[in-house]
């Protein structure tokens, strides 16, 4: 004969049950689809694309653009989850005034994989090694989102390389406080569901990026990115996790740049909010800061504004050679 359970104790345990498993779910340690049905290559169509090049270097093997040309160096760096292909209008419209360069980042595009996780600080190795390589004497560096803080990190280190910085929506600026480190925190679990192939990572995928790409000139390379969701679920996770981190806080930094300083932000920004990081432009010595339609990327989503803004930034700054 047994013993008969309480019925208050029954509905606990069935409502933890419940909860486990509705927690399972969402971590995507359930319910997730299998290994050969995630691994795609749409990645590459949000990377570099022909006539791409391949770098070979130490770590990692990077693909990038390059428009040729004599005139300055614009070197472009994504944000983490892009590619090249999101300065491809962008070169079209330079060129041939200035040389565009835009490299993939391990991990994204049509470059390897690395050994290290995904971070700014990384990114700004890499990105030394990229511009040995490659014999470039001086260049304006153009960084999103995580790209920017490889820039500002390069350039803080390297100051006799950089003429010019032109940010757009960068990471790094904000206080690594509670408020942040439990943001980054929930979109590093996020990411990691998406890594372990939660069936319901795509959708939630693309709905996020409807607002991290809001604008219709952004459309297909919004579209492009959403499509590589799982294959670019791992990197997104890296990146997230060193997002709060004490040591990837650029503040610091900031007032040791020599060079000038273009902030170009999208009005709408959900993930590096203008109201959260405006009060930090003032760190930089040297700026400028204007504001823009859009997102997270000023020049995919409101191109025509951005690109002569930039012309205009570039040409008035006496200090910045032809």
């Amino acid at each position: 004969m047994g013993i008969a359970m309480p019925k208050s104790l029954r509905a606990l345990i069935g409502s933890a049950l419940a909860v486990s498993l509705g927690l399972a779910f969402v971590m995507g340690l359930l319910g997730s689809v299998n290994k050969e049905m995630r691994t795609t290559s749409y990645r590459s169509a949000v990377g570099a694309q022909k006539p791409k090049k391949i770098l070979l270097m130490n770590d990692v093997s990077i693909a990038y653009t390059d428009s040729g040309g004599d005139g300055q160096v614009l070197l472009c760096l994504h944000a983490i989850g892009h590619g090249a292909r999101d300065f491809e209008g962008l070169s079209r419209r330079l060129a041939p005034d200035y040389r565009v360069i835009a490299l993939d980042f391990p991990g994204h595009g049509n470059s390897g994989s690395d050994s290290q996780p995904a971070s700014g600080t990384r990114y700004a190795e890499l990105l030394a090694q990229f511009i040995e390589k490659l014999n470039l004497d001086s260049v304006v560096l153009l960084g999103n989102s995580i790209g920017g803080a490889a820039a500002i990190r390069y350039a803080s280190l390297h100051p006799e390389k950089v003429k010019a910085l032109v940010l757009c929506d960068t990471g790094g600026l904000g206080k690594p406080d509670w408020t942040s480190r439990i943001f980054a925190g929930a979109f590093t679990q996020f990411f990691a569901a998406g890594r372990r192939g939660a069936f319901w990572f795509p959708w939630a995928f693309s709905r996020y990026y409807g607002k991290v790409l809001l604008k219709e000139p952004a459309r297909e390379e919004r579209d492009r990115i959403v499509r590589s969701a799982y294959e670019i679920a791992p990197i997104l996770e890296q990146a997230w996790r060193s997002f709060a981190k004490t040591e990837e806080n650029l503040i610091p930094l900031l007032p040791r740049l020599r060079c000038p300083v273009f902030l170009a932000w999208a009005k709408d920004d959900i993930v590096l909010p203008l109201k959260r990081n405006a009060p930090f432009f003032e760190k930089f010595p040297s700026r400028r800061a204007e504001i823009f339609e859009g997102g997270h990327a000023a020049f995919l989503e409101d191109p025509d504004h951005f690109e002569q803004a930039v012309r205009r930034f570039l040409s008035e700054e006496s200090s910045i050679p032809r």
